[in-house]
């Protein structure tokens, strides 16, 4: 099974570094999905959830304001503004989908963008 390395980093430093099988990401264009070996690009991130499996097929989302991602075939590391966990073993979930959905909506994104990120964040919250 091949995996890619994948970095998340905000203003405050690094908030997610690890292997992984792929990772979703909310581009201005819609979202898409990166595996191991995929071309090389750089692209804006808007208002959105990340979605990452890791090595262990666990998902963890992680709610973001605004940022880019490059990607390599090796490598993604995603620059975001501000990020928040929405789950993950060492989280208070009730606490992570409010502060998810007030990053979410103090961002400049259009209000379509900030709706579908907010639906996605409760839905997340409803399936734990």
């Amino acid at each position: 099974m091949e995996l890619m390395k994948l970095e998340i980093v905000t203003p405050n430093g690094v908030i997610f570094d690890d292997e992984v099988k792929q990772v979703t990401l909310p581009g201005t264009e819609g979202e898409f999905g990166v595996l191991p070996k995929h071309a090389t690009l750089v692209s804006l991130l808007d208002t959105g959830v990340i979605v990452i499996e890791k090595a262990d097929s666990k998902e963890i989302a992680v709610a973001i304001n605004s940022g880019y991602v490059k990607v390599e075939e090796e490598k993604t590391t995603c620059i975001v503004d501000g990020a928040v966990a929405l789950f993950g073993e060492d989280s208070d979930l009730s606490r992570a989908l409010e502060a998810a959905k007030e990053l979410l909506q103090s961002t400049e994104s259009s209000s379509t963008a900030i709706a579908s990120a907010v639906s996605k964040v409760e839905q997340i919250g409803k399936s734990l």
